[in-house]
């Protein structure tokens, strides 16, 4: 690289660090008063986190998150060190739980096993991983009718994730079973459906608001048409990704400061494979941690 060619691109860099578009974002929604009953919790992933759950509380506290949500921890002795960090450090969580198997009989009992002893725990919600693309409409609808039973029972709100293999998986197909299933409640992850459909889902809008009103629980990780994950929401050639899921997201927020209703959110970016690699180094192209700290605060001054 020639002197000229690197000054030229030193130049680029700070032109773009002066076009975040998350910078555009941190600033209030709302000003008015919201209806009393709405709160706004903000949790962190584990996912891509190494070290104990101990370690792993004290860091999303120092970064200001309410909380975490993870796997269910079947096993007893992680599932008791989960609950003493958890509140040790005064932290709520919300748990994930799903299914793995291909027979959807195995997978239903793998589901449901997991999600009974999860909701006896009391959490602020759970996140399902539920059915696969691949299942009958009949047979995933079995997972929300269950899920229905268990929430009405317990009273842990329960929401099933817009997720790629699940049931859930595209916006035509989700649409489906909203319009046909009044009880669904969402987890939106947004970002997988602009993957399968290859576009920011502006072909889609009546799909897209059916949607937003069921959503109870959000993904706060930016897709874009060809992937479930930008590199860094921070980079200017991600803006329209950026605009597009932040304006999703704003309705969902106004929505429930107007019900007075409780919302949670997930900063969600993923470590490698959904985080973009260097080849052969397998050296990631951003820092995850950095960039869900870095949405946290968004998230914090634009919503709260």
């Amino acid at each position: 690289m020639t002197r000229r060619n690197f000054i030229a691109l030193g130049a680029l860099s700070g032109s773009a660090l002066a076009l975040n578009p998350l910078d555009s974002l941190a600033t209030p929604l709302l000003r008015s008063q919201a209806a009393a009953g709405f709160e706004l919790l903000i949790f962190a992933t584990n996912w891509g986190y190494a070290g104990s759950w101990d370690s792993f509380c004290a860091a999303i506290k120092k970064e200001g998150y309410d909380g975490a949500e993870a796997w269910y921890p079947t096993d007893p002795t992680e599932r008791k060190n989960f609950l003493d960090a958890f509140q040790k450090h005064n932290l709520k969580f919300g748990f994930l739980v799903g299914g793995s198997d291909a027979d959807y009989q195995k997978h239903f009992q793998q589901f449901k096993s997991a999600l009974e002893p999860a909701a006896a725990l009391n959490p602020v919600y759970i996140n399902c991983h539920s059915g696969r693309d691949h299942f009958s409409f009949e047979q995933n609808k079995t997972f929300i009718d269950l899920t229905t039973e268990v929430n009405g029972r317990t009273g842990v709100n329960i929401y099933h994730e817009t997720h790629r293999s699940r049931i859930l998986y595209a916006a035509p197909v989700a649409r489906q079973y909203m319009e046909k299933i009044a009880a669904l409640r969402l987890t939106l992850d947004i970002s997988h459906w602009c993957n399968v459909s290859e576009t920011l889902l502006a072909d889609q809008p009546e799909t897209v608001a059916l949607a937003l009103s069921r959503t109870g629980h959000i993904h706060a990780r930016v897709g874009h048409a060809e992937g479930p994950q930008v590199n860094d929401p921070r980079a200017p050639e991600w803006k329209d990704a950026v605009n597009a899921h932040f304006a999703w997201w704003d309705k969902v927020v106004q929505r429930h400061r107007s019900e007075g209703k409780r919302l949670t959110m997930l900063t969600e970016f993923g470590p490698i494979d959904y985080m973009p690699a260097l080849p052969y180094t397998r050296q990631p192209l951003a820092n995850q941690w950095e960039i869900n700290a870095y949405m946290l605060k968004t998230l914090r001054t634009r919503y709260a």
